[in-house]
């Protein structure tokens, strides 16, 4: 006991480190770096007091959980648009800046240059004036792009949008270094314009963050599209849907301990947990195509995962169209484990609500301590009653715990699953590469303790951990509300697929020996 007092107060005190020591690194920043400074302290409460409430043995009920993070996602919103408005302003002024000393040195240069030659400076200027180019961009080294295409291109650069200075050939097209004049999102647009104007669609023009986190704009021939999917692709995603469907049935009968390989005339038992995980894995899908042919966005036919520990992985879903921005990118990521996820823990609380002595699925009651959120919600709900060494539950808790724990392990923040397009939405594809290599270290070292986690890590690794391409506009961050809706996100995914240690679970009045408790 003493053991576990000295560590919540060693990470109590990491903690209050933290964000000390945020204070004191944003305090040069002055209005700016205290907002921002809020915003993580506002972030950061939820989870501190969530995890150190449960490290003493306190256990918070669903309904205050919830309350709680919607207070500090308001809080987050609020300080956020007011970090905006400060931001705007410091950009303009930073922009302003950087202008008036460019053009300052140019000229200072441009004197130097002509007193050297002993020419006069303005003389100079008007004999030049006829013969100067409009735009002149640097090219050392020939580009894929055809000659002619390569001088239209440059054509559609402006000192009032994206002055640029240097041309670098980029695989099948060209990146343009130069500085940024304009808001990103009214840039991109008219750049785009422009471009399809004096070549027509043949070419895709990005707005990005390059290698140097200094804006550049990369054109690409439409050829690199992403490719639709074939009909050979599409055989195999029907076949994937029906082995998923299998797989499912197969996991109902493994929860009334038979196999419905060795016992096919047994199938309509299986159908009560089969079909409603079936449509949850499909609503899941539904989510993705609703708000993607909301935003005109093409996707490619889902593949299913067929797993005979939870009848399903989910799916992948490739997205086949150029996205415009990287708000769109979040809304298509989301929506899916949004209705998924919803859908299964409506099942698991329905399902909750409904168990009881004539319910007809056995199950141990350690096994409830294989989730935090599962524990805790079958400890609210079902009471006292967790306290047996076996439980009766309704097959809808079943079926609403493989969908968490599917949506959970799509959630997590790697590559191309829904929460690393989240992550690469909200904070970018270098915060999003470094997030999917924690990710597969902690798949690694699960896996030693659970075989589901080495399978889904294989997948991840092999199928899915390259970030998604870049949108078109990549500098336009998504709004406070939707990084508020993505740490909600990887939050409950953590506590869906964290376990309850034996002391907790204890302590939290489940188990045979476990004090009556009731929630705070």
């Amino acid at each position: 006991m003493a053991a576990e007092n000295l560590t919540t107060l060693v990470l109590s005190l990491v903690a209050l480190g933290t964000l000390i020591w945020g204070y004191v690194r944003s305090r040069p920043y002055g209005r700016m770096g205290l907002l921002a400074w809020l915003q993580s302290v506002v972030l950061m409460l939820p989870w501190l007091l969530f995890f150190g409430l449960f490290a003493l043995g306190i256990y918070v009920s669903f309904v205050a959980i919830i309350l709680l993070f919607v207070g500090a996602t308001g809080i987050y919103i609020y300080l956020g648009k007011q970090l905006r408005e400060a931001g705007q302003g410091e950009q303009i002024r930073q922009r302003l800046e950087q202008t008036f000393r460019e053009e300052a040195a140019a000229k200072e240069a441009h004197k130097d240059a002509h007193a050297a030659m002993g020419v006069d400076p303005d003389e100079a200027d008007e004999s030049a004036k006829a013969s100067e180019p409009r735009m002149p961009l640097d090219a050392p080294l020939p580009t894929p792009i055809p000659p002619e295409d390569l001088q239209a291109v440059k054509g559609i650069f402006g000192i009032d949008t994206f002055f640029a200075t240097e041309t670098i050939p980029y695989q099948q097209g060209a990146i343009f270094k130069g500085n940024l004049r304009g808001e990103p999102i009214e840039t991109q647009a008219t750049l785009a314009k422009s471009l399809e104007e004096k070549v027509g669609d043949r070419y895709r023009l990005y707005l990005i963050n390059g290698p140097e986190e200094k804006p550049v704009v990369v054109v690409l021939p439409a050829s690199a599209d992403p490719i639709a999917t074939s009909t050979p692709q599409k055989i195999l995603s029907v076949i994937l849907l029906g082995a998923t469907a299998v797989t499912a049935m197969e996991r109902g009968g493994l929860q009334y301990n038979f196999d419905i390989f060795a016992e096919p005339n047994r199938w309509a038992e299986t159908l009560s947990i089969g079909i409603p995980l079936m449509l949850v894995l499909i609503a899941h899908e539904l989510g993705h195509w609703f708000i993607a042919k909301r935003y005109d966005v093409k996707l490619a036919w889902p593949f299913f995962l067929p797993a005979w520990q939870l009848g399903s992985f989910g799916a992948l879903t490739r997205i086949e169209s150029i996205l415009p921005n990287r708000t769109v990118l979040f809304d298509i990521a989301f929506a899916g484990p949004a209705v998924g996820g919803l859908l299964s823990l409506g099942a698991l609380v329905l399902g909750l609500l409904l168990s009881g002595d004539a319910s007809t699925v056995p199950l141990p009651v350690e096994v409830l301590e294989g989730s935090m959120l599962v524990g805790v919600l079958s400890r609210t709900i079902l009471g006292n009653s967790v306290q047996a060494e076996l439980i009766n539950i309704h097959p809808l808790v079943v079926v609403g715990w493989l969908g968490l724990v599917i949506t959970a392990l799509n959630l997590l923040p790697a590559g191309q699953l829904d929460g690393g397009r989240m992550v690469q939405s909200i904070y970018g594809r270098k915060l999003a590469s470094r997030a999917s290599l924690i990710s597969l270290i902690g798949l690694a070292i699960f896996s030693l303790a659970n075989p589901v986690a080495l399978y889904w890590a294989v997948l991840v690794l092999f199928l899915q951990r390259q970030p998604e391409r870049p949108s078109q506009n990549e500098l336009t961050e998504p709004d406070d509300t939707r990084a508020a809706l993505c740490l909600l996100a990887l939050f409950l995914m953590l506590t869906v697929l964290l376990p309850l240690s034996p002391s907790l679970a204890g302590q939290l009045g489940i188990g045979v020996d476990a004090p009556s408790l009731l929630p705070l």
